[in-house]
């Protein structure tokens, strides 16, 4: 079935009233031929590439099918990277908001007695990267009994990250009885080897790469010829003058030493690679994603997991090593109908790689004239004015579905025997509330989170503050809404 609207498909109104919110319109192509295979439990092996709907693609049907009442995880979703990893996971979460579909993240440098306590909560889809999820399985913290759905993802990335032998590993702690999807760039051999082994009569899907079917991102390049890509790039930034830029690089090194050089003029750049905390990484990201500064100078661990509105530039300072980091790359930018514009960098010794991109892309990418000096002085007031401006904050895509929602903090949890149909009790009690007007409920050893749905949460908030909930009066407020982390403090450059 080639559906045109999610509502052709046999989904519930609280995953349709989900997909409105988020502003999905008519399904993508991988939407269209994963949704219907995946609601009725196939196998699917499917070629496609970041920035195509996938996540989209196997969330919706995996908040459809699983059961809301089983405690043990029922779908577990494999990705490569932890910026990955927390992008599907809030996706899916949000997907399945009206649900209440409870989704934990596991990934490396977090702890992992945190994601301890909140595997024994009811979780219905894990999202990890392998390292971790290994962890659990080996502590017993992961218990993979009911497992019905796994899927994953960008598993051609995997197998360049060398993580394919313990995704294998987990795959054999997997339930037989299962449905697996594999989503993938590339269908190379190794990945063919996969399927053939873990999968059961696979349809097999392929979806033509966006770059080379979409005029959706203008593809520039300038010649260093002087071999100093470093006054090119400041030249180059001033030209665009972008509002949202990447400058990608393939060392951490070269990102700490542009991130030194720009950080010396102004405050609009942060940086993100893999040698840093990861709660530091994902507080850049919380911000860059709120616009709070306009350019991201990142490694390629940011490529694959980097969902932001509106980036108008994406900035190649290194010519990528692989082709098809190129294409995931500059997928950062041109999206949802806007125009994109990517930009390389390119010294005479990375030439070869450039016609390399240009035959897998199928597509010539248009080399431009070094500007001038008086076209730079012509700019530069603009582009000063610009950098002194405050940036303008972006809305975040879940923003139409969150603003009729309000989380509450509790300050009572495990610890003093808090259960979740004591909330669930309390607010069904209160005049006009019922159980559709309660989302997601979360219980630590000494808070518990609520989300209180359709536009009730005032209400609820302020009958709450002389309501006795489990025979007590507890303080309750607004939640604030902060990235996860473990310190309380804001990103430090450390030049």
């Amino acid at each position: 079935m080639i559906a045109k609207n999610f509502k052709d498909y046999p989904l519930s109104d609280e995953l349709l009233k989900a997909i409105e919110k988020l502003n999905f319109k008519n399904p993508t192509k991988v939407q269209e031929a994963v949704i219907p295979l995946a609601l009725n439990n196939k196998d699917i092996l499917c070629k496609a590439q970041t920035g195509s709907g996938k996540t989209a693609a196997f969330g919706i049907p995996i908040c459809e099918l699983l059961n809301w009442d089983e405690n043990k995880p029922q779908a577990l979703v494999l990705t490569p990277t932890r910026e990955l990893a927390l992008q599907i996971h809030d996706d899916i979460f949000n997907i399945g908001r009206f649900k209440r579909v409870k989704v934990s993240a596991l990934y490396g440098k977090s702890p992992i007695k945190r994601q301890e306590k909140e595997l024994k909560q009811k979780t219905h889809v894990v999202v990890g990267t392998p390292g971790r999820v290994m962890d659990h399985i080996v502590r017993g913290t992961f218990n993979t009994d009911e497992i019905k759905y796994l899927i994953i993802d960008e598993a051609d990335e995997m197998l360049n990250m060398g993580f394919i032998d313990q995704v294998e590993e987990i795959i054999d702690e997997m339930p037989e009885n299962r449905v697996t999807m594999l989503f993938s760039a590339t269908l190379e051999p190794e990945i063919q080897r996969l399927s053939k082994r873990y999968m059961k009569d696979p349809q097999v899907i392929e979806i033509e790469a966006e770059i080379k079917s979409t005029d959706a991102i203008d593809q520039e390049l300038y010649e260093s010829t002087d071999g100093d890509k470093m006054e090119l790039l400041r030249d180059v930034l001033l030209v665009e003058n972008p509002d949202s830029c990447i400058i990608f690089c393939n060392t951490q090194e070269r990102v700490n030493a542009i991130s030194n050089s720009l950080g010396q003029d102004n405050n609009a750049c942060e940086k993100i690679h893999g040698g840093m905390e990861q709660d530091d990484r994902t507080r850049v990201m919380h911000r860059f994603k709120k616009g709070e500064f306009r350019y991201l100078i990142a490694t390629d661990v940011a490529a694959r997991g980097i969902d932001v509105h509106e980036i108008s530039h994406i900035i190649n300072y290194d010519v990528p090593w692989e082709k098809e980091t190129y294409v995931h790359r500059i997928g950062r930018t041109g999206r949802q109908g806007k125009k994109g514009t990517a930009i390389t960098l390119v010294s005479a010794k990375e030439e070869h790689l450039i016609k390399e991109i240009e035959e897998y892309t199928e597509k010539e990418i248009t080399r431009k004239e070094t500007p001038t000096h008086s076209i730079l002085d012509t700019l530069k007031p603009a582009f000063n004015e610009k950098l002194q401006a405050k940036p303008e904050e972006k809305k975040d895509k879940a923003f139409d579905l969150t603003k009729e929602i309000m989380k509450l903090h509790i300050n009572a949890g495990k610890k003093t025997k808090m259960r979740a149909v004591d909330i669930v009790g309390t607010l069904c009690n209160l005049e006009g509330m019922t159980a559709d007007d309660i989302g997601v409920i979360v219980i630590l050893d000494v808070s518990t989170f609520v989300e209180i749905l359709n536009n009730k949460g005032e209400q609820v908030l302020k009958e709450l503050q002389t309501r006795n909930i489990k025979g007590r009066l507890r303080k309750v407020s607004i939640a604030e809404d902060k990235p996860v982390v473990q310190r309380d403090h804001r990103f430090r450059r450390s030049y």
